[in-house]
């Protein structure tokens, strides 16, 4: 479904901007 994929999309881009935030 389109929620799920939101989903999966939204915890894949939770640790990239968490690696940002912690490597910026």
């Amino acid at each position: 479904t389109q929620s799920a994929v939101a989903m999966l999309s939204q915890a894949n881009s939770l640790p990239k901007m968490a690696m940002q935030l912690i490597s910026g």
